[in-house]
């Protein structure tokens, strides 16, 4: 029985642009032991090259197999509802290169779909376009619902927030793909060619990570590495199976790795 992990990334690998102590020397220990691992990050602006070179910099080698993207996980899913549909997209680079890598045609016109990701590049004109849209029928698909960090200065006005706005104007629910949607966490997986019995999800946020794979009945690990504190685990209805300060704290074989 093979065993295989899920892993987010900010937070948990590094800290914005700084490398979480111990981190490289846990994913060279995946690798040397031959263990299944991917990085499933909801930032769907970067393509998986992009993060394989941004890991590289921090000294982590890895290649894009083991990225997983909720730009990947949409340019799935759509292709799945619609084989050789159209979107119109307001996002960027990873977003728009995945979409078309699942034979979705990008339109600036009568779209099936109006997806929206991370992004600094799109303006209120096109919102509003994206907006008149999805009120003459297309779906409205956003790749996730992180929120901003509330941080002055903080370059991106947050996809929770450009989901909302879009949702007032529309009076639509967007359908999320990314984590904690079971459509990113079932995908990951089977990205990673595991069973729901050997996925083990680390992560730093109980309302993405863990809640995802808890709903997925994976094995979960919180780190406090990145915005989750122990003092609050109380105040969820789920709990994780496994708490670390860092990922440098974890060792293998898991507990409930039997066979592995």
């Amino acid at each position: 029985m093979k065993q295989g992990l899920l892993i987010d990334m900010d937070g948990v690998i590094y800290s914005g642009e700084e490398l979480i102590f111990g981190a490289d020397k846990f994913i060279k220990n995946l690798i040397d032991e031959d263990i299944p691992f991917a990085f499933m990050t909801n930032n769907s602006q970067r393509t998986a090259l992009e993060v394989v070179r941004k890991l590289k910099g921090l000294g982590i080698k890895v290649e894009e197999s083991h990225v997983y993207t909720s730009a990947m996980a949409t340019g799935k899913f759509l292709s799945d509802q619609s084989p050789n549909g159209t979107a119109y997209v307001l996002g960027e680079g990873g977003l728009l290169s995945s979409l078309h890598d699942y034979g979705i045609t990008l339109v600036n016109t009568d779209p099936e779909f109006v997806v929206l990701g991370e992004g600094r590049n799109f303006t209120l004109e096109m919102v509003q376009r994206a907006v008149d849209m999805i009120l003459a029928g297309a779906k409205f698909i956003t790749t996730n619902r992180d929120p901003s960090p509330k941080k002055p200065g903080w370059n991106n006005l947050g996809i929770a927030a450009t989901t909302a706005m879009i949702e007032e104007a529309t009076g639509r629910k967007a359908f999320v793909t990314g984590k904690p949607s079971p459509v990113m966490m079932r995908s990951a997986r089977k990205f990673l060619g595991l069973e729901t019995s050997e996925t083990t999800v680390i992560g730093d946020t109980m309302e993405t990570d863990i809640q995802g794979g808890v709903q997925m009945g994976y094995k979960t690990i919180l780190v406090l590495s990145g915005i989750s504190s122990k003092d609050r685990l109380g105040h969820y209805a789920f709990k994780p199976d496994m708490v670390a300060s860092s990922v440098d704290e974890i060792k293998f074989p898991l507990a409930w790795w039997e066979g592995k």
